[in-house]
């Protein structure tokens, strides 16, 4: 780390965000009425007609996530668009392990929501734009970063002036640019899978229902959302799922009916599909000098049972709540990059990231086993969760995270003030 190099003109910020994605964009607008100068940076336009972290891609949010929406003033431009999950249904393909899950059995109104990245993006964009403090610089990208002893140091193209951040939040993906500029390290463990990702029309509309199948290949999941279309999460080894890519509709639809079988009747129709490589990529640390991980810069999951962007959501939660904790009565002079904040910011993140590691990797490691001996005592795992409700009701609270407190947004403050 250096100290300040020249005294050149820049923009000076408390905190700028780099990468405006869906975990970027939410830190954003939690701090939107914090008082902190925030800026954005972001490779594609405001207003761009695709942004890649916008695209049709489904994500479930637990309840902690919705909570979170709802302490922000987002659910009501993301819940009409949103299918409520009440029932899943999960199995291990060509045996006999299976489990039911209920939400109403279980006192809930659902386990989560089925929504696309489209919609959460959309509304999310909204409220960036109605923010005019916001030094907004997209699209542009990094091409220097400088971590100094009372900043961070950001040169952007386009963009004018560098900015001087007294925290740099890193919200820029798996293959964060500026996790390597702080020196964080992470590993990356390649699956050796990849997911297809699909929506399908079927005879049999999806009605709160979202299915879970473990094969050899990987998960298999079928999740329900808005009008009665399913969102389909292939995970196939990678020859294959090229091969899945290269059929035509009518092919993919037959191939998807003979491996996922008729519960959802006959497939109908499909739109257009894309695929995402699968890695758990994990950072050894969250902070830095001036320097905090939030989403896939901090942790990129498996989507088996969906958590990454719940997981990702709840560190943008966290580090805006000590954010404007800091500034206390909104007079005082606080250094949101300071050492102090950092650590509580890791400490609060540790159990929640390392508990959701350890059960995504374990679910895909444990239904990936394929040793004589292994599937047998899965599935007799499995039927045995089937038979007992405190089970389930333990497995119902994984939308909250495993962290000892949640974030004040999640408990449904909308006043994220004091410790």
């Amino acid at each position: 780390m250096s100290a300040r190099g020249s005294g050149a003109a820049a923009v000076e910020v408390d905190v700028a965000i780099v990468g405006g994605g869906l975990v970027g964009a939410s830190l954003v607008a939690a701090l939107g009425a914090s008082g902190l100068k925030v800026a954005l940076i972001e490779g594609v336009a405001a207003d761009a007609a695709r942004q890649p972290s916008f695209d049709d891609r489904t994500t479930a949010l637990g309840n902690g996530s919705r909570r979170i929406f709802e302490s922000l003033g987002l659910w009501d431009a993301i819940g009409p668009s949103s299918a409520p999950i009440r029932h899943i249904h999960v199995s291990d393909a060509g045996r006999y392990g299976f489990a039911r899950l209920d939400a109403q059995a279980l006192e809930l109104d659902a386990f989560g929501f089925v929504v696309t990245n489209r919609v959460l993006g959309g509304a999310l964009r909204t409220r960036l734009a109605a923010l005019p403090a916001l030094e907004s610089r997209m699209p542009a990208r990094c091409t220097a970063v400088t971590v100094h002893e009372d900043c961070v140091e950001l040169h952007t193209d386009p963009g004018g002036l560098p900015l001087r951040a007294r925290l740099a939040v890193a919200a820029d993906g798996a293959g964060s640019q500026l996790r390597a500029a702080a020196g964080l390290a992470a590993s990356e463990e390649d699956y050796g899978q990849v997911a297809v990702v699909a929506h399908v029309l079927a005879s049999q509309p999806a009605e709160g229902t979202a299915y879970e199948r473990f094969t050899p290949q990987g998960p298999f999941a079928l999740l329900p959302m808005v009008g009665g279309a399913w969102g389909v999460v292939w995970t196939l080894a990678p020859a294959d799922a090229q091969r899945v890519l290269a059929l035509s509709d009518a092919q993919y639809l037959a191939a998807l009916q003979q491996d996922f079988g008729w519960r959802a009747g006959r497939f109908l129709r499909v739109g257009a599909r894309s695929a995402y490589p699968l890695k758990l990529v994990r950072a050894a640390q969250v902070t830095g000098q001036r320097v905090a991980l939030v989403g896939n810069a901090a942790q990129g999951l498996h989507p088996v049972a969906g958590q990454g962007f719940n997981l990702g959501l709840r560190d943008a939660a966290t580090l805006a709540e000590l954010l404007i904790a800091s500034r206390g009565d909104g007079t005082a002079v606080a250094d949101p990059g300071a050492p102090a904040l950092l650590a509580d910011y890791a400490a609060r993140r540790a159990s929640d990231r390392d508990g959701m590691v350890r059960f995504t990797d374990g679910l895909v490691k444990l239904f990936g086993d394929q040793r004589p001996g292994v599937p047998w005592m899965r599935d007799l795992g499995l039927l045995m969760f089937d038979l007992s409700p405190t089970a389930k009701r333990a497995l119902s609270r994984l939308s909250w995270g495993f962290g000892e407190r949640p974030p004040r947004l999640a408990q449904g403050s909308s006043r994220v003030v004091g410790p």
